[in-house]
């Protein structure tokens, strides 16, 4: 959908007639783009196709390019959707910057472009475009911070539900967690790439409050990328700690098994031998023999257990002694 934003009072407006001409200095804001909006971007505003399917692409990177009519601006925006299993994800904005409109582009609706048409970014001016984009990429930082606020928070309670029960459901939760962590910093890698080239470059020309607020924007910009690489270690931490939290209680879950396995094989060997061809002792005394030969079973597998009881409690002294001469150790180096 195509929207013609102009700028009245200080306040965006939105133009009821989209294909009224002649306006100047005007956003042309193109979310959840279609073919048909598409057709309009290419033959009424002259975008080349191939920019058009770049900013489309979801895969592409952040760069800024001169054309003989316009210049292109790609970014990436942070988007949530939570619907999706991966539900913080980051998308390409095509910034389209001709002399009197300026255009942007996204194939899917964004908070970062929705909070610019309700007029919730302060200083917006569509007389110096160069600000509009400024403000724009500061704004994408914002979000980026909150996100990854939340990000935080979601993990965290994941892991609170974790401590009382390891499930798989929500092992997968702080996989994609995981993945939107990765997402973000490569985002935000490639905004820091762009945010030095427009310092550098002298495509856009900026003024000394753009130039500030672009360095703004990227402290910012590299705080968010600070920020996503410490929680992503951390989850990665996490994760491998639930792995071998899982690991040790496959361990203990088979040591007992096999406790119990061994427990079980006396009476196993007693009952098969004596069910070979062979004569059977006590075949003649009834129920007395077959109270005997309970008894035992019963004997040597009670036996077995106190035997693996007691060298299990020496491994466990063993153990206790091993951490208490290590712990002395650290503390002799210490002093």
């Amino acid at each position: 959908m195509i929207t013609i934003w102009t700028q009245e009072n200080g306040r965006l407006v939105k133009q009821e007639n989209s294909g009224e001409t002649g306006l100047r200095n005007i956003w042309v804001d193109a979310r959840d783009v279609t073919r048909e909006d598409i057709r309009v971007l290419e033959e009424d505003y002259g975008i080349r196709q191939e920019h058009i399917l770049d900013i489309l692409d979801q895969d592409e990177l952040s760069r800024i390019e001169k054309e003989d009519d316009y210049i292109l601006i790609i970014a990436r925006l942070p988007v949530y959707m939570p619907s999706d299993a991966v539900s913080y994800l980051t998308v390409p904005v095509g910034i389209v910057l001709y002399p009197e409109i300026i255009i942007t582009i996204c194939w899917t609706d964004c908070e970062v472009l929705k909070d610019i048409a309700l007029n919730r970014v302060r200083g917006l001016s569509l007389q110096d475009f160069p600000a509009f984009i400024t403000r724009l990429l500061s704004r994408a930082d914002t979000i980026f911070l909150r996100y990854l606020k939340e990000i935080n928070r979601r993990s965290t309670v994941i892991q609170n539900e974790l401590q009382l029960s390891i499930k798989n459901k929500e092992l997968i939760q702080l996989l994609n967690l995981e993945k939107s962590l990765v997402f973000f910093t490569t985002s935000l890698k490639s905004n820091q790439l762009l945010l030095e080239k427009l310092t550098k470059t002298r495509l856009l020309l900026l003024d000394e409050e753009d130039r500030d607020w672009l360095e703004d924007v990227e402290i910012d910009n590299r705080q968010a990328i600070e920020m996503a690489d410490t929680y992503s270690n951390i989850m990665s931490g996490m994760m491998d700690a639930f792995a071998s939290v899982i690991s040790n209680n496959l361990n203990i879950v088979m040591k007992r098994l096999t406790v119990i396995s061994l427990i079980l094989m006396i009476p196993t060997c007693i009952t098969s031998f004596f069910g070979m061809n062979i004569p059977l002792p006590f075949s003649g005394s009834g129920w007395l023999g077959v109270g005997i030969l309970t008894s035992a079973c019963v004997c040597g597998s009670f036996i077995a257990g106190i035997l693996l009881r007691e060298k299990h409690q020496k491994d466990d002294r063993k153990k206790a002694v091993r951490r208490r001469s290590s712990r002395k150790s650290i503390a002799g180096k210490i002093r």
